[in-house]
């Protein structure tokens, strides 16, 4: 499983240093490396508009 961060997300930039992996870019929108990802969520619980979610 990995996250992903949807078009919801404002650009705040919180999630970004929570990532111990590094896994989380700044683009047009915020992305997450699949292949980084250790799917430990603590973007996800950092997110102030729950823009990020489990990829099932």
């Amino acid at each position: 499983m990995t996250y992903i961060i949807t078009e919801t997300c404002v650009g705040c930039g919180k999630c970004e240093p929570e990532c111990p992996v590094d896994a989380i870019k700044e683009g047009s929108l915020y992305k997450i490396e699949p292949g980084k990802c250790v799917d430990c969520g603590l973007c996800d619980e950092i997110c102030p508009v729950d823009a990020i979610y489990r990829k099932m």
